[in-house]
């Protein structure tokens, strides 16, 4: 685990032992304060023997300490911490009036660890770059905490099938012209000229783009047999079962005189002329 480009062990246990003995093999025992008096935590009148922290940093743990708080024998523990461990000897016991508990975080996920902790004895010592975790039985308990920064997860690369590789959305477009001619439509014949007549500069014809092809592209235009050419190159106008008019015919076939319309306007005009006299 690093952070701000350098490595760092976090913190994997904190707990009590009463004594180098007692404590296990990978944990370290913290027997004298930061400002260079006794970390006996349980030292006092008619008192045999106390209990010190220890913690340890192994790299075997799955989870790391990620906060350590101190909390009254009154409050509830908060929610994801646990109390620490206790090494102890027989019939050796730890003040409850307060308790010691960490915050265990699966490594992986950890954006904030705690690096070291340390004890002074009960004064108004400032140790800098540390945080103050609470007053128990005299001494004063201080921890180091880093923030790391967890590498994002890389998206899952998608399978893209081949012929959508070469498909540009803005580049070559004649590479996306051959493969729309060449794999999706092998035996189609060349364009038409059904565009010549529209203005290729136009943005919505510009086939540089995916979204500049349209639907007929590549789709041959073809007669239906019905009316295909025959060998004289003359339209059977027989089976089209057509009747080609002149324009007299038409003139003859669609003439109207309006009489009735006319009749009928004079009439109003001078019903009305009569009515206003």
């Amino acid at each position: 685990m690093s952070t701000h480009g350098r490595s760092i062990l976090p913190l994997t246990g904190v707990a009590w032992t009463s004594n180098p003995q007692t404590c296990p093999k990978d944990y370290k025992v913290i027997s004298n304060t930061h400002d260079g008096s006794s970390a006996n935590f349980g030292k006092g009148f008619g008192i045999k023997s106390g209990y010190y922290l220890c913690y340890t940093m192994t790299t075997q743990s799955p989870t790391v300490v990620g906060d350590i708080q101190l909390i009254s024998e009154k409050e509830a523990i908060p929610h994801g911490y646990t109390y620490v461990s206790e090494f102890l000897e027989n019939k050796a016991s730890i003040s409850k009036k307060k308790r010691l508990c960490v915050k265990p975080v699966p490594a992986s996920y950890a954006d904030v660890i705690v690096v070291d902790i340390k004890v002074t004895a009960k004064s108004k010592m400032i140790i800098p770059h540390y945080t103050c975790v609470g007053d128990f039985n005299g001494y004063v308990i201080w921890c180091k905490k880093e923030r790391v920064a967890i590498a994002k997860p890389l998206p899952k690369p998608r399978n893209i099938h081949v012929n959508m590789k070469d498909l540009a959305i803005d580049g070559n477009s004649s590479s996306m012209q051959e493969q729309s001619s060449n794999d999706f439509a092998p035996t189609a014949p060349p364009l038409t000229n059904r565009r010549s007549g529209l203005d290729l500069k136009d943005p919505i014809y510009n086939t540089s783009g995916i979204y500049g092809i349209s639907a007929m592209d590549g789709v041959p235009f073809a007669l239906h047999p019905k009316f295909e050419r025959h060998s004289s190159n003359s339209v059977a106008v027989s089976n089209l079962n057509m009747q080609i008019k002149s324009l007299v015919d038409i003139e003859n076939e669609y003439d109207y005189s309006f009489v009735v319309e006319k009749t009928a306007a004079g009439g109003s005009v001078v019903r009305s002329m009569v009515e206003s006299s």
